[in-house]
């Protein structure tokens, strides 16, 4: 398996195993990054989506899918600036910027696994 692939199934987990536990046990993983506890419906939809997401990512490192690799390397870099966006202009908490940083960190490894790979033909 390529390395690129490994990078984008590797982040699919990562934001799959983030939407279950916002899906269910939300306040916990609140609580563990200095979220307030919530009641609020949104934040398992939210899980919801981000189980959505993960899954698109496995499957999509999993067929080789290139094309996907470039646009989520984009889509991640975006995903970041707008959660410093939130904090910066929303007064969001600053604990969200782990995500966006977690996000970085995986656009960063994908790059460098794409460079290192043969185009694709």
């Amino acid at each position: 398996m390529r390395s690129a692939s490994v990078s984008i199934k590797v982040f699919g987990a990562y934001v799959a195993l983030t939407g279950i536990a916002l899906l269910v046990v939300p306040n916990l993983l609140l609580s563990v990054l200095g979220f307030a506890a919530t009641s609020e419906i949104w934040v398992r939809v939210l899980g919801a989506v981000a189980v959505v997401l993960g899954y698109y990512y496995w499957v999509c490192g999993s067929a080789e899918a290139t094309a996907f690799f470039r646009a989520s390397v984009v889509g991640r870099f975006l995903f970041a600036a707008l959660c410093l966006e939130l904090v910066v202009v929303m007064a969001a908490p600053w604990q969200l910027l782990i995500f966006g940083v977690v996000d970085v960190l995986g656009a960063l490894w994908t790059i460098a696994a794409l460079r290192k790979e043969p185009a694709a033909s």
